[in-house]
């Protein structure tokens, strides 16, 4: 902590380029991961954290091919990457004058998450890639991605926090995002018996992919009847223009992601299509936390007024 009382206070324009930039990767190694699954590559490294028994890259080896291998070393490259996007996004946090409680947990959350992805990861691999332990991983990296545009807004402003709505509308809000949780589970199951393991031997949910893809589809359309209704509070309420901008943005992208899945089912999953619905998952766990967030409005952080002999002043939001 002392060592960063040395430094200038993280500016409030780099505080918001490292959360985007958070955001990104972990957005990013959501569609990695899938490239992994559709290309078979999920036990190109199969042992964990090396890549094979005493060797933490690719190594030639008679059964696995080198492409699946880099595909999967390369998965897991992206997220050293990250990891060292969210260490720094973590310190800029703490170094945030005055230092925000809440923007503090944030950050913290991506690092601690990214750790938690490897771990899970790392079981997903020593397991075989079986259906129930691919699901966590999936699910996990949709909550980091909530948290990080959480993340980017609360770097917006740290100042005082008002709604922009009316309690009843925030419940609403509320009642969509748990729908769209139960949308993205039902996703993983219809993944979890479907063609694209990861790896051709490994077993998949004794669950008939027709079923699972109907339950997939009646929560969307379950999720389309919130968005109305939300959209009908929305304007009912005089939501301001950045809460109705982030509205129609969700809503587009549902509309996308919905059509882009219907497509993919009919032409039978191909790998483009799979990964590109895994790219729209992000978008829409994204655009819904944009949602959620522009539903209360914070003012910018007043600037903690520091002495040549005091302590710097220590402020937490909410």
């Amino acid at each position: 902590m002392n060592l960063l009382r040395r430094v200038p206070a993280t500016s409030p324009l780099w505080m918001r380029r490292l959360a985007i930039l958070s955001l990104i990767g972990q957005a990013g190694i959501m569609v990695t991961g899938a490239v992994v699954r559709v290309t078979g590559s999920g036990l190109g490294c199969p042992t964990w954290p090396n890549c094979f028994p005493g060797s933490l890259v690719p190594e030639p080896h008679p059964e696995i091919a080198p492409l699946t291998q880099w595909v999967e070393f390369g998965n897991r490259l992206l997220s050293v990457f990250l990891v060292i996007v969210a260490a720094l996004t973590f310190l800029a946090a703490l170094n945030t004058r005055p230092r925000r409680r809440r923007l503090t947990w944030l950050a913290l959350a991506m690092p601690l998450g990214v750790v938690a992805q490897a771990v899970i990861g790392g079981f997903t691999v020593l397991a075989g890639l079986v259906w129930w332990s691919v699901m966590p991983h999936f699910l996990a990296s949709t909550i980091l991605v909530w948290l990080a545009v959480e993340l980017v807004d609360e770097a917006a402003g740290g100042g005082q926090v008002t709604r922009t709505v009316p309690r009843p509308v925030r419940m609403l809000t509320v009642v969509s995002s748990v729908v769209l949780g139960a949308l993205l589970v039902a996703g993983t199951l219809v993944t979890a018996a479907g063609p694209h393991a990861g790896d051709a031997a490994t077993p998949r949910l004794d669950i008939g992919v027709p079923a699972l893809a109907q339950l997939h589809a009646d929560l969307l359309f379950a999720y389309l009847g919130l968005l109305v209704g939300l959209g009908f509070a929305l304007w009912t309420a005089g939501a301001d223009a950045r809460l109705k901008r982030r509205y129609g943005v969700l809503v587009v992208v549902v509309l996308a992601q919905g059509a882009l899945g219907g497509v993919q089912y009919t032409l039978g999953v191909p790998e483009v299509l799979v990964a590109l619905h895994v790219l729209g998952a992000a978008l829409t766990t994204a655009a819904a936390a944009g949602v959620w967030a522009a539903t209360s409005h914070r003012a910018p952080a007043v600037p903690a007024v520091e002495s040549p002999t005091s302590e710097p002043t220590l402020a937490a939001s909410r």
